[in-house]
């Protein structure tokens, strides 16, 4: 299995828009995502086009795209960035056939250096849905480390709901 993880080109976000347009309710509640609060297709690319046209210190969001044995697989992103410190880490499977094949964990990690490099952080931190139980061990497979889990509305496409942080560090140098 060839996996590969890169930064995901303005052009391709796309992709990220239609998985959460297209995905099942279900699907978006275990993600603990509110539909209600999806911004329009329109209004989600002229957000990515704005951010995209930001110097990488300015940026709101990161974002970077799996692929395996050449086609798109998933992607994950960032937000919450303090750039040089800190980012938070979000992590998706785009169909449901490619989950549970062993991706999430490489992928991840190859995430983790890429956020590490270009964003020159020294921790990067995500709060998957405590009941979703897939990302979580996902996290722990690749090197992060419990922190706690708390209830919080974790970003702005979130309801209230029970989150476990997740936390890994950046090696030194």
């Amino acid at each position: 299995m060839n996996v590969s993880v890169r930064e995901m080109r303005l052009e391709e976000v796309e992709s990220v828009i239609n998985y959460f347009h297209g995905a099942a309710p279900e699907h978006l509640e275990l993600l603990g995502v509110d539909p209600t609060r999806l911004p329009s297709k329109a209004q989600w690319k002229q957000l990515y086009e704005h951010d995209y046209s930001q110097p990488r210190e300015r940026r709101k969001s990161l974002l970077v795209l799996w692929q395996a044995d050449g086609r798109d697989i998933g992607f994950s992103s960032v937000d919450k960035i303090k750039f040089g410190e800190e980012a938070y880490m979000h992590l998706h499977v785009f169909e449901s056939q490619s989950r549970k094949a062993g991706y999430g964990a490489m992928c991840v990690r190859q995430s983790v250096a890429i956020y590490f490099q270009l964003l020159k952080i020294k921790r990067l931190l995500c709060e998957p849905n405590a009941f979703n139980v897939a990302p979580n061990r996902t996290l722990q497979k690749a090197g992060f480390r419990y922190v706690k889990t708390h209830m919080t509305v974790p970003g702005p496409l979130n309801f209230h709901q029970a989150v476990t942080q997740w936390a890994i560090e950046q090696p030194l140098q």
